[in-house]
């Protein structure tokens, strides 16, 4: 079982080299083009009976931006907030990333990170070293987040690469 402090290293692996907020902002477009012409019944296909499907990984990255809003803000907020950790399975079981629509979540996941990336821009660069402390990984900077799901983006861009060829 991988700790918190792994996760976060083999996360932050991904994007070594690279502009975290560049990243973030294709990843929507980046996605949109890797599905483009797939087969609905492929998106949806499960590469494992334990693991996500291309569709359900889409309908994940929508929610998790919901959250990852929420923790920016919380933090430009307040300065040593409490960032909550959430169940990742219980939420895909719960808002049914199965039957969802991937169109419908692909277009929520790039509102949501569009509105996330226009809410970082307008923070002042020291607010970007406000800290929040997660109640898994401990303490973590705005801009720590950022790289964090920059690195999250590449991880899932990879998975649903993959599924997709191996579909």
């Amino acid at each position: 079982m991988e700790t918190p402090q792994q996760y976060s290293a083999r996360i932050l692996g991904n994007i070594e080299g690279q502009d975290a907020l560049k990243v973030l902002k294709a990843s929507p477009k980046k996605i949109k083009k890797i599905i483009k012409g797939v087969k609905k019944k492929t998106l949806y296909k499960r590469p494992e009976s334990d693991a996500w499907s291309a569709a359900e990984i889409i309908a994940h990255l929508a929610e998790t931006e919901l959250v990852l809003g929420w923790r920016y803000r919380t933090t430009a907020e307040k300065n040593g907030a409490i960032i909550q950790p959430f169940d990742q399975d219980a939420w895909a079981k719960n808002s049914q990333y199965r039957e969802c629509d991937v169109n419908e979540m692909l277009e929520l996941f790039s509102v949501l990170r569009a509105a996330n990336m226009r809410f970082i821009a307008g923070l002042p660069t020291a607010a970007l070293e406000n800290t929040g402390i997660h109640q898994e990984r401990g303490m973590e900077s705005i801009r720590h987040m950022i790289n964090l799901e920059a690195g999250h983006d590449l991880n899932h861009i990879k998975q649903i690469k993959r599924i997709l060829k191996n579909s």
